[in-house]
This record gives C-alpha cells, structure tokens and sequence, in this order.
C-alpha cells in the first residue's frame, strides 16, 4: 500500500482547479471521507433511536424525558474530556491509518453490545454504550483532523475541510432520520436499529481498509498516560499559539451553541412545535442541511484559501436567526388531536419561519466553523497538530458539557426552550465580540472579504509566490486608501504594513490600519523619532518570520502613475541581514484602482464621489516571483512591478 507524503505539496492556481468535490475520486480523501460518514451516521442513529425510545416510547422514572436528549448528549461528550490528551499523544506517535483501523474495529464490538441493549430495552447498557461511543469518536477525533493536512495542500485545505463538516453533517441528518423511522417501526423498530447500527459498524472498517497510510508525525514521543497533567500539558501547547488558542475557544463556543439546539431538538419538538417523531427528525435534517450548505460554501466564498473573515459572518448571523426563532416559536398553534404528524405541521404557515430560522442559522454555523478547523490546522506544528486538534476536543467538551448543565438549569429554573434559545442568541453577540476585539485578525479579514468581494470584484494572479511561511517583504504600488487591505485579502497569512503617518488620521480607515497593526512612519527630517521606530519595528517583524507589506513610492499616487521608488527597502533589508534574515522580496500591482472611489483621482480629493464607477468594479492583483534580499535594488523592483502592472487584471 502506498505511504501519503508527510506534507502535501503545494497546489495553486486560478478558477481551472477543480473543485473540493475532486477529492472524493482520490484515494488520498475518498476512503477517509467514508469512513468519517459512516461512524458519524452511526454515532447518531444510535444516540437518536436511544433519545426517540426514552423520550416517546419507554418511560424511565429516573430519566424524564425532557432531559432525555441533555443526559445523553453530556454522556457522549465525557470521554472527550477524559481521554482527548491521550488520544492527541497516540495520533501524533503512530501511522494514523492504523490507529483508525483499531478504532473501527472497536466501534463493531460497542454496537454489538448496544444491539442487545436495543433489542431488550435496557436503558442502563445503552447508556453504557453512549459514553463507549463517545471514547470512539474521541479517538478518532484527533486523527481527523491531523490527517487533512498530511495529505491536502494549504489551497485544498478549506475544501477538504468543508467536504468533512458536510459530510459529517449529512452523516448527522442521514442517521438521525433512518434512526427516528427505524425505532418507530411497530414490534421491529428496536431490532431494526440493532441491525443497523452493526451494518454501518462493519461498513466503515471495510472502507477504512482503503485508506492509505499516513506517517507518524513524531514516532519518538512518550506517551504520558496520566490524563490530567496531559490534559493540561496539551492546553499549555495550544495555548503557546495565541491565534491558534483563540480559534480553540471560538471553535468551543460554537459547539456550546450548537449543542444547546441539537440536545433540545426532540423537546423543542414535542413540547413546543407539538410534534410527533417525524418532526423532531425534521429539524435535524433542516439543521444538519443548513451546516453542510454553509461548510461548503466556504470554498466557493473563500477563492479556495483559507478564509477567517467568514468567521464573522458567520457569528452574525447565528445570532440573528437564533433571536428570530425565539419569536416565531411564541405562541405557536396547537393541533386539535393534541400532536402534529409531520404532514400537518408543514401544513402550517407559522412553522415555515421556524424552520428557516433554523436553516440560516445553521448554514452561518458552517460558514463559522470551516476557516477555524483550516486555521488551525494551518497554523500549528505538524509534530504535535494532533495534540493541539486534542486541546479543542477537550476544550469542545468542557464547553458542551457546560451548555448542557446551563441548559438542564435553566429548564428547571422554569424556562422554557425557546427562551433558552433567546439567551444563547444574545450570549453568541457578546462572545463574538469579545473574540474579534481579542483577535482583530478575524473582523480585519471580514472587512477584507467584504471590499474584495461586494464593493470590488477582486481577482489575484500569482498568489502562489506569497510565501507560505517564513519572513518576506511584500512591495506594491500605492493607489489608493484601501491597498493594505485589498492585499490583506490576497494573503492567507497576516501582514504588517508600513504607511506613511497621516493615514492613520483618516475617519474609519485610520482605526482599521491601528486595528491591523500597521506600523506608522514619517519622514526622517519631519519626525525622526517616528521614522527610527518604524524601521525597528519592521526589523523585528521578519526576525520573528513574518510579512512586511510597503509601499515604495512612499505615497499614494496623484495621476495614477508609478512613481520612483524610494530607498526604504534597502534600509529594511540591511536591517534584516545584520540580525541573521535573509528576507525575499514579493513585487505586487494592484490593478484599476486608480479612478475608483478610494483613489486621488478627483480634484476635491478621495472618497468624494462614491459611485463615480458604478459598483462592483473589477479590480486586481499580480503577484510576481520573490527576489532574493542580495539581488534586489529599488530600480529593479520598480521594473518589476512595472512590468507586473503592464499585464492588467
């Protein structure tokens, strides 16, 4: 069996790439991809039939049935908490397709224990089962997602991840469905869900089979077996990447608020919605279709990079349609025979704002999720990757176990379920906030995102010569109020940017540049104190390996011309050398700005005429090959990006 690279080779190009769905005709994905579907369909038509029989079908004095759905959701979640940092550890020491293997063939065994415990109804071994299940998937959980970048390249990554979020949630609706038919069949539902859950066992170790192998990452790492102090130690490691540890937390948050929804579903249903089975299965599907939607957009929004400023969007509108769904859920009719069978309850008009407030929640939920997964995986270390995927995985579970005791409190305080809803729609405002003022990298990326996407139509050619890592300076030509921020869309990583001084006294623009971390500079003879400290700030951003953006005209154009570059760069680069960095220099053009509405094109100055071209021009970006830091000169870069800018958009 042929041995997947340890890291997959860089891919770029434009709108010939195929797309994300490419990948489930390789074998590089496909195997992987079916074996993650198959153990998400059967981890939820087992927890589904199970919450459908303690909820309708059985009653337990110990387990009422609005708290079924919370207990079994807390249940799955704890081995998370427990076993992550050990899982983490083992998925970074040995090949990950053996590891999968033995976790499928685990998964046989619970299910077998679990159909017995369907076929006789036995509440206590099913519950055994959940947190079986749950061990299952914490194992697996790392594996996931430190395979994706062994074997997909940084411009496959969004798309691979989004086909996983899709899949994993069509996986979600598939199983939650067949799981609520199957256990309401009369006298065979239990036996039936007993046959499944072992089929879709046996399938996945089956397509498992086909995965190809991919190396360990860090073969000679100790396990240390004590939970707790790994635990820990995994949360100190994450928390080493500060970017990388604010993503966990977001990641976190939205598992807390997709788990208030998803372990309140069957209630909701019953006690709200006055539903049968079949619509609580409804708003799983209409849930689980909204999260697959939203994860594969991302590609198309993103231009196949990895793209946080969706993350944003996404946190918006989460909150809004949760908010919308407390008010279309007061009051809601109920149904002369007491229950609504599915065909009744979308005979009502008043139930379709519900449902949609649920799909656009959802699809949000995947536009939120997909570009921090591909962040982080991006951004951490491949050698220990999977042990920082184990920090979120317990993190995820430390904040899903939190969202079902709130949850459980809050019914017994007297609250009721769309309430509940309510308060962790205006909880998601204050979080999203609070993470995008900690990380203005996000809402600089959404401001981004929006520029290059709604005001510009934005088109990069060459992106692939913008290094992937290490430190580089990025030289552009300077055309309007918005350059920095057009090349912020153009670049997966972060940059710092030089800017002449008095642009940070410009209403909006100047908060944005001070919220990015540009590096404020004046002429020497003006401000010398200004001008040293810019230097020795871009210094110190290549020392510690990252982009520097400049503008060597030293300002914004006048007639729409090159100017003459000046000798910054030079300086910059002399600066670098003699602390050790041997920083690459990327000549860029920005392409038909001049005229647009953040140009100098009119005479009363920019921004005066908003609509002087009409909306949505085409505007873009050429990126040409890095120049080694011995062979560049201003001459020479000018050339460059003169040469660049002859090419047009």
């Amino acid at each position: 069996m042929p041995t997947a690279p340890a890291a997959a080779p860089q891919a770029h190009g434009g709108a010939d790439e195929p797309n994300q769905f490419a990948l489930l005709r390789q074998r590089r994905f496909a195997p992987f991809f079916w074996t993650q579907f198959s153990g998400a369909a059967n981890d939820n038509l087992f927890k589904f039939a199970f919450t459908v029989m303690v909820t309708y079908q059985i009653s337990v004095s110990w387990l009422e049935p609005a708290m079924a759905g919370i207990v079994i959701g807390a249940l799955f979640i704890l081995p998370f908490l427990l076993f992550s940092a050990t899982a983490g550890q083992l998925t970074d020491k040995f090949e990950k397709t053996t590891l999968i293997r033995v976790v499928k063939n685990l998964e046989i065994v619970i299910m077998a224990i679990a159909a017995w415990g369907f076929v006789v109804a036995n509440v206590p071994v099913l519950l055994a089962c959940v947190f079986l299940m749950g061990m299952h998937s914490t194992i697996f959980g790392p594996v996931k997602f430190a395979y994706l970048p062994q074997v997909l390249n940084d411009r496959e990554l969004t798309g691979g991840n989004g086909m996983v979020e899709m899949g994993t949630f069509v996986a979600i609706l598939l199983g939650n469905v067949v799981g609520g038919l199957l256990v309401a069949l009369p006298q065979v539902g239990h036996a039936s869900v007993a046959i499944a859950c072992i089929a879709l066992a046996v399938a996945g170790r089956a397509v498992a089979q086909f995965i190809p192998r991919a190396p360990a990452t860090d073969p000679g790492l100790k396990i240390n077996w004590n939970p707790v102090t790994e635990t820990w130690r995994n949360l100190r490691l994450a928390h080493g990447n500060i970017v990388v540890f604010r993503s966990l937390l977001g990641i976190s948050w939205m598992w807390f608020f997709g788990a208030v929804f998803l372990s309140n579903f069957p209630a909701f249903a019953k006690e709200v919605l006055h539903g049968n089975e079949q619509v609580a299965s409804l708003l799983l599907v209409v849930f689980s279709v909204g999260v697959g939607t939203g994860s594969l957009l991302c590609e198309k929004l993103s231009h196949r990079q990895v793209e946080i400023g969706l993350v944003p969007l996404g946190a918006l509108g989460m909150t809004v349609f949760a908010v919308d769904l407390y008010f279309a859920s007061r009051a809601l009719p109920a149904p002369v025979g007491g229950i609504y069978t599915l065909s009744g309850f979308l005979a009502q008009p008043a139930h379709w704002r519900a449902m949609g407030d649920l799909l656009l929640l959802s699809l949000c939920a995947g536009l939120y999720s997909v570009p921090m997964y591909a962040l982080i995986q991006l951004r951490s270390a491949p050698t220990h990757r999977a042990r920082i995927i184990a920090a979120n995985n317990i993190l995820n579970a430390l904040f899903m176990i939190a969202s079902a005791l709130i949850a459980g409190a809050l019914l017994k305080s007297g609250f009721s379920i769309p309430q509940i809803f309510l308060i962790v729609g205006l909880a998601n405002a204050v979080v999203g906030a609070y993470i995008f003022l900690l990380m203005p990298e996000y809402l600089l990326r959404f401001i981004a995102w929006v520029l290059t996407r709604i005001v510009y139509r934005f088109r990069v050619t060459g992106e692939q010569h913008i290094p992937s890592e290490g430190p580089a300076v990025l030289v552009a030509n300077h055309v309007s109020f918005v350059d920095a921020v057009l090349l912020m869309a153009a670049s997966p990583r972060p940059i710092r940017f030089i800017m002449d001084s008095r642009i940070f006294q410009v209403p909006v623009l100047g908060w944005l540049f001070r919220l990015a971390k540009c590096i404020p500079v004046a002429p020497q003879k003006d401000d010398p104190a200004t001008y040293q400290r810019a230097f020795d700030e871009a210094a110190k951003v290549l020392r510690e390996g990252d982009l520097l953006g400049i503008f060597p005209e030293g300002g914004i154009t006048r007639d729409g011309q090159l100017q003459p570059f000046k000798g910054g760069v030079m300086k910059i680069l002399e600066q670098a050398q003699a602390d050790g960095v041997a920083a690459p220099v990327v000549p860029m053009a920005l392409t038909d700005l001049w005229g647009s509405f953040f140009s100098r094109i009119e005479k009363k100055g920019a921004m005066t005429r908003p609509f002087r071209r009409g909306v949505f021009n085409r505007v873009g970006l050429n990126v040409g090959e890095p120049v080694p830091a011995a062979q560049v000169t201003p001459a020479l870069l000018q050339e460059r990006v003169a040469a660049l800018l002859a090419r047009g958009s």
